[in-house]
């Protein structure tokens, strides 16, 4: 049995060193809490390149990080082009967005990057390393008992949480914290040990794989999108010069072994009618494993308890077409660590209001997301599509498997700007905050 430590005592702990985890560790840390950054992934992994909406820049800037993240060599985005709802494409070009050119992550950078702020900001960040809750799901997955009373009396004290940090190699280390945030992803591991439920409102499932060319003339910085009878393809040119191809269709209508074997995916990009040909052009050929990954629209029946918060996939994940991935990670980290400092400033509901924006946010994403499947008519019979032409999502089953990996990228495109319910507005669709 390995040997426990004595235990260290943290003011806040968060379970994945992601964009989410990061961004909620750099406002609690610059707050003066001492704040444990835990994040289970390795420096040394692929991560899929994703895409950074102009907008999303003000977040980075809320942050204190945007000069870092724009000097560290990602590759601009200048808009999309998308074969969607017809034969011809449609060009969405960046020239003229407020915030400037969007960006093409190197994932791995990017969230070294944040670790790094989050580090110098006073946040203690553990590397390869993977906190678990220990906590009876009984005794921590009640939500606050003073919220919806209409007071700010003081709470009864609760007991912290009991953690456990696990790091291959090295003994295991408990550790107590005040707070806890689930930052782990689409799992959302901690918040369902405490008592949270994952609602899941589609099964798409994503498959991607990178494409490397000798001839290194693929200058198409763009995002190409193209709808296809079974699903939809995206592909973007990644900072390392690679293009990365992942393919999107419900996990019930797809052969996963097919698609995942060495060839599949390639083979299956063949049918396309723009996006074969582009690669086709550029000489490109499969390098790496096809891998898969859940990309459905989920959230918690609730993204807060008892001096709890699930921030990021763990709290909202959304289908890759809305965009809004590195944005919901940045938004929900910092608006997390708000209402956690709004609580310990006396604000005992602020927890509470945090978890009913999420679930607003939702609502409306959800809405605007049928919208835009809704303009793709080409193929009303097929599965796929009929079943998003149906009505409004509701919540489905667990989540379907795949073999692993990260979710799927997320798009550089506003989609609700070309749906009969007119634009976003410049926060991406997210209603105003609650407090």
């Amino acid at each position: 049995m390995p040997t426990l430590q004595p235990p260290q005592a943290f003011d806040v702990a968060i379970a994945g060193g992601g964009p989410a985890g990061a961004s909620c560790a750099i406002p609690l840390a610059r707050a003066g809490l001492r704040v444990l950054l835990a994040d289970g992934g390795s420096e040394r992994a692929f991560r899929i390149g994703e895409g950074l909406p102009p907008p999303v820049r003000s977040l980075l800037g809320e942050l204190g990080v945007l000069d870092r993240v724009l000097e560290d060599g990602h590759r601009p985005s200048y808009g999309t082009l998308a074969y969607w709802g017809g034969l011809a494409g449609h060009a969405n070009d960046t020239l003229r967005q407020l915030h400037g050119n969007g960006l093409q992550l190197d994932r791995v950078r990017f969230d070294t990057a944040l670790r790094a702020a989050a580090s110098e900001a006073g946040c203690e960040v553990a590397l390869a390393t993977h906190l678990q809750c220990d906590d009876a799901e009984e005794a921590k997955a009640s939500t606050n008992p003073s919220a919806g009373n209409g007071t700010d009396a003081a709470a009864p004290p609760s007991a912290p949480h009991r953690l456990q940090l696990r790091r291959a190699g090295a003994p295991l280390v408990q550790v107590t914290a005040r707070w806890l945030i689930d930052a782990s992803g689409r799992m959302a591991t901690q918040a369902c040990r405490l008592g949270a439920r994952r609602r899941h409102y589609d099964r798409l499932l994503a498959f991607y794989q990178r494409l490397r060319s000798d001839s290194r003339t693929d200058q198409d910085g763009r995002t190409w999108v193209e709808a296809v009878e079974d699903g939809w393809w995206y592909s973007v040119l990644l900072p390392s010069g690679e293009r990365v191809v992942a393919f999107l269709g419900d996990a019930d209508q797809l052969d996963r072994r097919a698609l995942l074997e060495h060839d599949g995916l390639w083979q299956h990009l063949q049918h396309t009618a723009h996006l074969g040909a582009l690669c086709a052009e550029h000489g490109y050929r499969p390098h790496g494993a096809v891998q898969g990954a859940d990309a459905c629209s989920a959230e918690l029946d609730r993204a807060a308890g008892e001096r709890w918060l699930a921030v990021g996939d763990a709290a909202l994940a959304f289908d890759p077409l809305s965009s809004k991935g590195i944005g919901n990670a940045l938004y929900t980290g910092l608006r997390a660590a708000q209402a956690l400092l709004a609580h310990e400033a006396g604000d005992l509901r602020a927890p509470e209001r945090y978890a009913d924006h999420l679930r607003d946010i939702h609502r409306v994403y959800r809405k605007q997301l049928q919208g835009f499947y809704a303009m793709e008519t080409r193929w009303p019979d097929a599965p796929f599509w009929a079943r998003r032409q149906a009505g409004p999502a509701v919540a489905q089953g667990a989540a379907p498997a795949t073999s692993g990996g990260k979710a799927v990228a997320t798009l550089p495109w506003q989609p609700a700007q070309r749906t009969a319910t007119g634009r976003e507005n410049h926060s991406n669709g997210i209603p105003p905050l609650p407090w």
